[in-house]
């Protein structure tokens, strides 16, 4: 890096209050696969491909290009963003300096406990490919095939193990986590692509499945089909976002005012297309898709089992493993930096705590261990698989809101004339309205869909309970309205600059909160 390249990256946290004190030490390609690795393709699509074949059939498929559409609306936004302000903590920073330090918070407070719940989610991933690589790995006896409670506990001791390994990396270093996430978005990149190949050739009908419905039963439905697609939708819903991400790690990236927007528009793209060739050419390689395994937790596995055979289908789940791990790496580093940049500002409870770096391994290593311990303590919490269901569909809910909480504001700044692209840096120019416009309908109707009360996503199996089948409204307006309401009661008046983290000129004022800053476009 030159040194030209190193003050420019100090003025600009200099700009916006704070003195630097994190290690720039990410390139490019880390900042890309920090991206990609949240999104992870193969974590998502071997997760959720049973939901989405079981909820809409084969042409469940469509709604990979329309969700990749959609999101690619809110990332061009975010690369604007990313440009203007280059700084970690992205959705918590950006709609502070859009919008009224109040809202800045709920958006803030909406992604930091979105993304603590999906550490959990993903790191629950694992049961559904290590113990199908070896029966060692079901550390909990099962009574039966069926024996779904054995199955959840041993898959809250596997996630457990990995949020613990999570938490050490991300605390021991940037560099590390990085190298060890980059090493691991290679492999996946690489399974990816030899998956591809390797279903190709065993493809047993035509592209023309992704037409195919599959007989599922839309009769009771008001909108037909349509009402069944809408759920399928989730399985790609629930895979494509994090692409912030790479903008998250800004302050610790050299040059990120240019790399960032690239990171973030690499990582959509390509998980877009290899994602969507996969789940292409094992619709069109499934021996049998009438076969209830495929539509059946961990669907997608036993699908490639099935046309790879046992001992190749097992290198490519090894990959998966190795994805899962890598995925649930970089959500955990994600929640740091956004506990990190809200609690600089003294705006989450401990601030000064969480905020602090450490000077041996230059993390915030306090950020790190908690947010490790309340993702763990969320496994045994909502050990029943019915209610953790709900509340990972929540925590989708709630990332979706806190992106509707950043585009919706920076089309208030476009509409206003008010919205000012940094000059020389990634810019909609005219396009930008149409395209913020596109992305505030996609996100509003998709949390709509995302929250609507359907007993087959809240409440699938028996005890049937309405605060379950509402929990996608109810839920997030109790963590959303009690959150807010600590934050306006208690938080707020402690609010200001970590004496800490303040650039010089600003370090004694310890009720500052950077009002120009926030007032800025």
């Amino acid at each position: 890096m030159s040194s030209t390249e190193g003050s420019t990256d100090s003025a600009d946290i200099d700009e916006f209050g704070y003195k630097p004190s994190l290690v720039r030490s990410l390139g490019s390609f880390h900042t890309f696969a920090a991206g990609i690795s949240y999104i992870s393709i193969l974590t998502g699509t071997f997760q959720l491909f049973y939901f989405g074949l079981g909820s809409g059939g084969p042409a469940y498929w469509w709604s990979w290009p329309m969700v990749f559409l959609g999101q690619l609306m809110v990332a061009l936004c975010f690369c604007e963003l990313a440009a203007r302000f280059p700084v970690a903590g992205s959705i918590y920073n950006w709609t502070k300096r859009l919008t009224s330090p109040h809202i800045a918070w709920l958006a803030g407070w909406t992604m930091l406990t979105a993304s603590i719940v999906s550490i959990a989610a993903v790191a629950l991933a694992l049961q559904a490919t290590l113990p199908q690589l070896w029966s060692g790995f079901q550390f909990i006896a099962k009574s039966g095939p069926d024996d779904t409670t054995a199955e959840a506990l041993n898959g809250v001791i596997l996630a457990t193990l990995l949020i613990v390994f999570t938490t050490a990396i991300n605390a021991f270093g940037t560099k590390l986590m990085a190298q060890i996430n980059s090493a691991g978005v290679f492999i996946e990149l690489i399974a990816a692509v030899v998956l591809i190949i390797l279903l190709a050739v065993n493809i047993v009908r035509g592209p023309q499945v992704v037409l195919d419905t599959g007989g599922i039963d839309a009769s009771g439905r008001p909108l037909g089909y349509a009402g069944a697609f809408l759920v399928a939708m989730f399985a790609s819903l629930y895979v494509m976002y994090g692409f912030d991400t790479a903008s998250s790690l800004a302050e610790e990236s050299h040059d990120p005012r240019r790399n960032a927007p690239k990171a973030i528009l690499r990582a959509l793209f390509f998980s877009f297309l290899l994602g969507g060739l996969i789940l292409l050419f094992a619709l069109m390689s499934a021996p049998d898709l009438s076969d209830p395994a495929f539509s059946s937790l961990g669907g997608l596995q036993a699908l490639v089992l099935a046309v790879l055979g046992g001992p190749l289908g097992k290198v490519i789940l090894v990959a998966v493993a190795v994805a899962v791990i890598v995925c649930a790496l970089a959500v955990h580093a994600a929640a740091i930096r956004l506990a990190f940049a809200m609690s600089r500002d003294n705006n989450l409870p401990a601030g000064e705590r969480l905020c602090t770096i450490s000077p041996r391994f230059g993390t915030p290593i306090v950020a790190s261990v908690s947010i490790g311990v309340i993702a763990v303590v969320l496994l045994f919490v909502t050990f029943s698989p019915q209610i953790y269901t709900v509340v990972t569909s929540i925590a989708i809910i709630m990332i979706y809101t806190a992106y509707l909480l950043v585009t919706v504001p920076m089309l208030v700044k476009r509409l206003r004339g008010q919205w000012e692209p940094r000059e020389g840096a990634f810019s909609l120019g005219r396009w930008g309205i149409p395209v913020n416009i596109l992305a505030v309908i996609w996100g509003g109707v998709m949390t709509v869909n995302l929250a609507w009360p359907r007993n087959e996503v809240y409440n699938a199996t028996e005890p049937f309970h309405w605060y379950l089948q509402y929990g996608g409204i109810l839920l997030p307006g109790v963590i959303l309205g009690a959150g807010f309401a600590y934050y306006w009661l208690v938080q707020r008046h402690k609010t200001g600059v970590v004496a800490a983290h303040a650039r010089e000129e600003t370090a004694t004022d310890t009720t500052a909160t950077d009002t120009t800053a926030l007032g800025e476009a």
